[in-house]
C-alpha cells in the first residue's frame, strides 16, 4: 500500500513488525513514512533517530548529486 504524508499512519500498514534499532515490536505512537511506506518503530526515540539519520543521509546524497552535477557542467563547457 503507498501511503502519503496527508494519511493517517497505521500499524496495520507498516511494513515491518519488530523495531529495526530495538528489535522490539513496533508501536502504534512510533510510526513514520519512508519513500511512501509506513514504517514502525518500538517508541518516539527510534523513530526520530530514524528520520534524523534519512535527513542526513538525503542532504549528503543532495550535495554529492549537486557536486557531480556542477564537474560534469565545467567539463562540457
Amino acid at each position: 500500500m503507498v501511503m502519503d504524508a496527508s494519511e493517517t499512519l497505521r500499524i496495520e500498514d507498516a511494513i515491518n513488525t519488530t523495531c529495526p534499532w530495538s528489535g522490539q515490536p513496533i508501536s502504534e505512537g512510533a510510526l513514520t513514512l519512508y519513500r511512501e511506506r509506513v514504517v514502525g518503530f518500538c517508541n518516539p526515540g527510534c523513530r526520530d533517530k530514524f528520520e534524523i539519520a534519512v535527513r542526513h543521509f538525503e542532504t549528503a546524497l543532495q550535495a554529492e548529486l549537486h557536486l557531480v552535477s556542477a564537474a560534469r557542467q565545467a567539463d562540457r563547457g
